[in-house]
């Protein structure tokens, strides 16, 4: 089942964990909606804008990959889209943030994306 994610902290970096993400989420067919300061295309979808704060719809997992000294400024865009849940990759450990998209409802998950995907957890 296609999981429709947001990556936060998106890049045209192919050095980068989040484009290894966006990569592997296209190659197991989840929709990948890329947001991040930096513009471009990454696997056919443009960046958005995360000052723009673009509206998202259906939103089932968000993927962290700006650290926690830019997060403040996101929270409540982040929360306002609704996500099932808020995956902390290495080095984006948050607990304030954690207990917010707790509080909001949604799951605050520690755990790297490429492995979720890779051992069948995603």
């Amino acid at each position: 089942m296609s999981k429709k994610t947001v990556i936060v902290g998106a890049t045209t970096n192919p050095g980068r964990y989040a484009y290894i993400a966006a990569e592997m989420l296209t190659e197991y067919h989840h929709e990948i909606i890329p947001v991040g300061i930096k513009s471009g295309v990454v696997f056919g979808k443009e960046i958005l804008p995360i000052q723009s704060k673009p509206r998202i719809n259906d939103v089932d997992t968000i993927t962290l990959y700006i650290g926690p000294k830019h997060q403040p400024e996101h929270y409540e865009y982040l929360l306002s889209l609704k996500p099932k849940r808020v995956i902390f990759n290495p080095g984006t450990e948050n607990p304030d943030f954690e207990k917010l998209v707790e509080a909001s409802g949604a799951e605050a998950w520690r755990a790297c994306t490429l492995v979720l995907l890779r051992s069948g957890q995603y």
